[in-house]
C-alpha cells in the first residue's frame, strides 16, 4: 500500500512517520535507499565512516512529507502491530516504467551521487537516468540550510522538466516553487497502477455524506475523503459537483480504494503540515466540546483553544461495558487528555480514560532524571532489562545497575512482569532514550542529585558510581552523563596502592566536590567527606605539657577515673608519682560496642578500673584499651611490631579505625594498619559498610595481600575466613567474656539508689516473671506491667507470644530474655517451649 506520511521523529536508526487516520509508523536506516544502503554496508565492513555517509537527522527533519509503501506489519512480543515503511524510489515507483515519465509529473527521487554539475538521482524507474542540476537545486538547498550540498539518501519531492529518448534520460527539479505549483493532469497518463501519493489533482464532488464525501479526479478516477480530511474552514460549505483541489493520501494496490484530504497543508507540494507545541502535548483539557461522534470510530471535539482533536472508540470510556452513546452527543462537554498529535490529519489525538487522565508519566518529556519510577520487567538481555514504565514508556537498566552489585545471572533475581522500583539516569525525550537505575543506594539516597556540571559547587556531597578505577584514582558518572575524577590522593585519608583492587565497577559511593569548571566539564571529587582526623577521641585528651614516654605499648596498668566527657574517660595512672593523665576512648571500653556505652554510662568518678592496657604513648598523651581480645593478642604474642613482621594468612586482633563506603581500616597494637575492601568485609551482600561496622569494634582480620615497596595491607573480616580452627570454643570464649562484663555492669548499678536501677539488676536472662498485660500494639507484639518491672518497659514480640491469648489485663507468666540497661527495656518470651525448659 503506497501512502503519504510526514516525519515525525528521527532517531539513529529508523524515522518514525506520522500516516493518516493517526496510524504511525517506522523506516528503518536500511529503507531509505540503494546508494544510502550500500553506505552503510561499506562502514560495517570498514569499521570506520565512509565519505558522504550523513545520519538521518542530518538529511530529515520532523514535519517533511515523505512518499512511503508498507514492507511488512509486524507483532511485537506486546500484541502491538507495527507498520514498517520504506521510501526508497525503487520500492515507491516501482509501478513506473520509463515510457510512461512525462513532463511535469511529481515524484519521490532519492540523491545517490554527488556530480561536478550536480547529482545523480534515484527515481526507481529501470533503464532511466535521472539528473538534477544545481541550477534547479538551489532554491531548495538554501531554504532547508542542511549545508552547501545535498546529501546521499536525502529523499526529494522531484518534478520532470525534460524527458529524453523514451523516458531513459530525464532531467529534474526541485525548486521549491516549481514543485509547490505542480499538478497532476490527465496529459500525464497516469493510471490506477501508478498513482502515487503526494499528487495534488483538481477533483469534483460526486456525493456528501456525514462521514465525508466522494470525488471525481483526472477525468475517471473516483476517491473517498473521509470527515478528518475536510477543509476546516469549509466543511458544512461542500455540494455536489463543486470543483476542488485535492491531495491523493493513499493508494491501495488490490481495491484501487484512493483516499484523499482537502487540508490546505497538502495542497501544494514540498509544504509542511501545522505541528502541536511541546508544551500542549500531555496536556489535560477540563472541557472539551463534542462536535460529532461516529459509532464505528470515534468523536471528535473541540478542545478549549478551539482547535478539533480525535478519540478513538477504545479511549472514550475504561471498557466497552462502561461505554455509554449518549454521553456523546454533540454540545455535551468532557475532561480529557492530549496523548499524541496526527500531522498527517493535523489533528489532537486525546482519551478520556481516567486511569490515562490521572497518568503520572504520559510521555518521554514527562519524566526527569532523578526521578524515582514504578515498572514492569519486559525482557532481560545481554546489555541489561528493559522496564516498561507505561504504555510507550520503555527504559533500559544497564548491566551494571541491575543491583548494588554486578549480578552474574540477573534471570535468577528478576522475572518477566515483575514490578521494579528505579530511579532515572538519564532521559532524552528527543532520542525516546531512558537509561534506570535499580541499585538500592541510589534509589534511596537523599542527597541532592547531580545533573549537571554548574550545579557541582565546591562542597557539595551526593551519591554517584563508579565507572573506571586505574592508577590515577576513579571516574565517578552521576546523573546526565556527568562525570568526574577522584585522584589517588584523595581515594581515603589511608593511602590506597592498587585502586581496582578496592573499587569496582559499578559501585556507589559517596563523594565531594572539590573543584568544577562546567565549561570544560572538568571535575574534581574526593571520597574524603571530612577533614576531621580519624583520630577523633585523641583530640579530646585534655592537653599537657609533653611528657617523657614512660609507658610502653601493652604495659597493664591501673586507673582512676577523672572526669567524663562525651566519647570517653579521662583516667590518672595508679602509683604513678607524677599522676599521669590518660585517656580511654569509649569504645574501648569493651570488646563490644554495646557494652562499652553502658560501661561508660555506669561509671563515676573515683571508681578505678584494673588491667587497663598501654595502646599509645607518643608523649603528649597516653591511649588505654580495655578490650580484652586486645590485651589478650599482645600478652600472647599473637601481634605484629611492624610491617616487616606482616605474613599474608596471619591471624591478627585490632579493631575499627575508620568505615568507608568502600571498605573498613583496622588498626592493630603498635600502629600497622590495614584495610578491608568491601567485598572481604562480611560472608552476606554488604550494601552500606556502616551497617556491618562501627569504629572502636574489636575484629579479627586475616592478612590477604601484602606490598611491601608501598607498605600496605590488604584484609579479609569475612567470619568464615578468621577463624583459627576451632569456632566453637572461640564463640563460648566470648559469649563467657560477654556475661562477665555484664555481671560487672550490674554490680555497678546496684550501687545506685534508684530502684529501677536496683530493678534492672534484679532481671537476668531466663528469669520468670508475673506480669500483666498492658496493651498489643499494631505490630503484634505486646507490652506489660507489673511490681517487678516497675519504671521499665516490659516488650514480647508477635513471635515470643506463642500461641497464648493476649487481652489486656490478664496476667501472665514470662521468661526474660534480654535487658537492654541504656534504654530500660526487657524482652520477655511467653513461648511454653522456653517456660518449661526453665531449670
Amino acid at each position: 500500500m503506497l501512502l503519504l506520511g510526514c516525519v515525525k521523529e528521527v532517531s539513529d536508526y529508523e524515522l518514525v512517520i506520522s500516516l493518516p487516520s493517526g496510524l504511525s509508523g517506522f523506516v528503518p536506516v536500511t529503507q531509505v535507499s540503494d546508494a544510502y544502503s550500500k553506505l552503510l554496508s561499506k562502514q560495517v565492513a570498514q569499521g570506520e565512516l565512509p565519505e558522504g555517509l550523513n545520519s538521518l537527522s542530518d538529511m530529515y527533519s520532523p514535519g517533511t512529507l515523505v512518499r512511503c509503501i508498507v514492507a511488512s506489519i509486524e507483532k511485537s512480543d506486546d500484541g502491538r502491530r507495527s507498520i514498517k515503511l520504506s521510501i526508497d524510489p525503487k520500492k515507491v515507483n516501482k509501478s513506473l516504467s520509463a515510457s510512461a515519465l512525462t513532463v511535469g509529473m511529481l515524484l519521490s527521487g532519492s540523491v545517490s551521487s554527488v556530480e561536478d554539475h550536480g547529482y545523480l538521482i534515484d527515481i526507481g524507474v529501470t533503464g532511466t537516468h535521472a539528473f538534477l542540476p544545481h541550477e534547479k537545486a538551489k532554491n531548495y538547498i538554501k531554504a532547508v540550510k542542511r549545508g552547501p550540498d545535498l546529501k546521499i539518501g536525502q529523499n526529494l519531492n522531484c518534478v520532470i522538466v525534460e524527458v529524453k529518448n523514451e523516458g531513459r534520460v530525464v532531467r529534474l527539479s526541485i525548486d521549491r516553487s516549481e514543485v509547490a505549483a505542480s499538478l497532476a493532469t490527465e496529459k500525464q497518463n497516469w493510471s490506477l497502477s501508478n498513482l502515487l501519493p503526494g499528487l495534488v489533482v483538481k477533483a469534483r464532488v460526486q456525493k456528501v455524506t456525514p462521514f465525508g464525501m466522494k470525488l471525481t479526479f483526472l477525468s475517471y478516477f473516483t476517491g473517498i475523503v473521509d470527515f478528518m480530511h475536510l477543509d476546516p474552514e469549509k466543511s458544512m460549505n461542500y455540494s455536489p459537483d463543486q470543483v476542488v483541489k485535492a491531495c491523493i493520501l493513499s493508494v491501495h494496490p488490490s481495491s484501487k480504494a484512493v483516499r484523499l484530504t482537502l487540508r490546505p497543508a497538502f495542497l501544494h507540494p514540498g509544504g509542511s503540515p501545522s505541528q502541536l507545541s511541546r508544551e500542549r502535548m500531555g496536556a489535560v483539557v477540563e472541557e472539551s466540546t463534542v462536535k460529532a461522534f461516529y459509532k464505528q470510530f470515534g468523536a471528535l471535539f473541540e478542545l478549549d483553544d478551539g482547535t478539533l482533536a480525535f478519540a478513538r472508540l477504545k479511549h472514550l470510556s475504561k471498557n466497552r461495558k462502561s461505554f455509554k452513546p449518549g454521553a456523546f452527543k454533540e454540545g455535551y462537554k468532557h475532561k480529557c487528555r492530549i496523548i499524541d498529535y496526527s500531522l498527517m490529519d493535523e489533528m489532537c489525538v486525546v482519551s478520556l480514560k481516567y486511569q490515562i487522565i490521572e497518568a503520572q508519566f504520559l510521555l518521554y518529556q514527562d519524566i526527569h532524571t532523578g526521578d524515582v519510577v514504578q515498572g514492569k520487567v519486559a525482557s532481560l538481555k545481554p546489555i541489561g532489562m528493559q522496564v516498561k514504565v507505561a504504555d510507550g514508556i520503555k527504559g533500559l537498566v544497564p548491566s551494571i545497575h541491575l543491583a548494588d552489585v554486578i549480578l552474574k545471572q540477573p534471570e535468577k533475581k528478576y522475572n518477566i512482569g515483575d514490578e521494579v522500583k528505579c530511579r532515572v539516569l538519564e532521559c532524552s525525550p528527543a532520542g525516546k532514550k531512558l537509561i534506570l537505575t535499580l541499585k538500592k543506594s541510589l534509589i534511596q539516597s537523599k542527597l541532592p542529585v547531580l545533573t549537571n556540571y554548574e550545579d557541582a559547587k565546591p562542597g557539595l556531597i551526593t551519591h554517584g558510581f563508579v565507572v573506571c578505577a586505574r592508577e590515577f584514582g576513579c571516574i565517578v558518572k552521576f546523573y546526565n552523563d556527568v562525570k568526574g575524577l577522584v585522584p589517588k590522593n584523595e581515594l581515603s585519608s589511608e593511602p590506597i596502592s592498587c585502586p581496582d583492587k578496592v573499587f569496582y565497577e559499578g559501585q556507589v559511593v559517596k563523594v565531594v566536590v572539590l573543584k568544577c569548571e562546567p565549561q570544560q566539564e572538568r571535575l574534581l571529587l574526593s571520597f574524603r567527606l571530612s577533614s576531621k582526623s580519624s583520630t577523633e577521641d585523641k583530640r579530646e585528651c585534655p592537653s599537657k605539657e609533653k611528657q617523657e614516654v614512660k609507658y610502653q605499648i601493652g604495659e597493664i596498668v591501673d586507673v582512676k577515673v577523672l572526669k567524663k566527657k562525651d566519647n570517653g574517660l579521662e583516667v590518672s595512672i595508679l602509683e604513678d608519682e607524677d599522676n599521669v593523665i590518660a585517656w580511654i576512648p569509649t569504645l574501648h571500653l569493651s570488646d563490644f560496642v554495646a557494652t562499652s556505652k553502658l560501661l561508660w554510662h555506669c561509671l563515676q568518678e573515683g571508681d578505678v578500673l584494673p588491667r587497663v592496657m598501654c595502646l599509645n604513648d607518643k608523649g603528649e598523651h597516653i591511649i588505654l584499651s580495655r578490650k580484652s581480645a586486645v590485651i589478650s593478642a599482645v600478652q600472647e604474642e599473637q601481634v605484629v611490631r611492624s610491617f616487616s613482621e606482616i605474613q599474608p594468612g596471619m591471624l591478627l586482633t585490632g579493631y575499627v579505625r575508620n568505615v568507608m563506603p568502600f571498605g573498613v581500616f583496622v588498626e592493630f597494637p603498635f600502629g600497622v594498619t590495614g584495610l578491608a575492601p568491601k567485598v572481604s568485609m562480611s560472608d552476606k551482600f554488604v550494601t552500606d559498610t556502616k551497617d556491618h561496622f562501627v569504629v572502636g569494634q574489636t575484629v579479627i582480620a586475616k592478612v590477604m595481600s601484602i606490598d611491601e615497596e608501598k607498605q600496605r595491607v590488604l584484609l579479609n573480616l569475612k567470619v568464615s575466613e578468621c577463624s583459627s580452627g576451632d569456632s566453637a570454643a572461640e564463640s563460648f570464649a566470648l559469649l563467657n567474656q560477654y556475661f562477665t562484663e555484664l555481671k560487672e555492669i550490674r554490680d555497678l548499678l546496684r550501687r545506685g539508689e534508684s530502684s529501677m536501677a536496683q530493678g534492672l539488676c534484679e532481671l537476668v536472662a531466663g528469669k520468670e516473671l508475673q506480669l500483666v498485660v498492658q496493651d498489643v500494639r499494631e505490630d503484634g507484639s505486646a507490652l506489660f506491667s507489673g511490681s517487678c518491672v516497675t519504671g521499665l518497659t516490659a516488650i514480647a514480640t508477635r513471635y515470643h507470644l506463642g500461641d497464648k491469648k493476649i487481652v489486656p489485663g490478664k496476667k501472665m507468666k514470662a521468661l526474660v530474655l534480654h535487658v537492654d540497661a541504656l534504654t530500660s527495656e526487657v524482652y520477655v518470651s511467653l513461648r511454653e517451649e522456653l517456660l518449661k525448659q526453665r531449670p
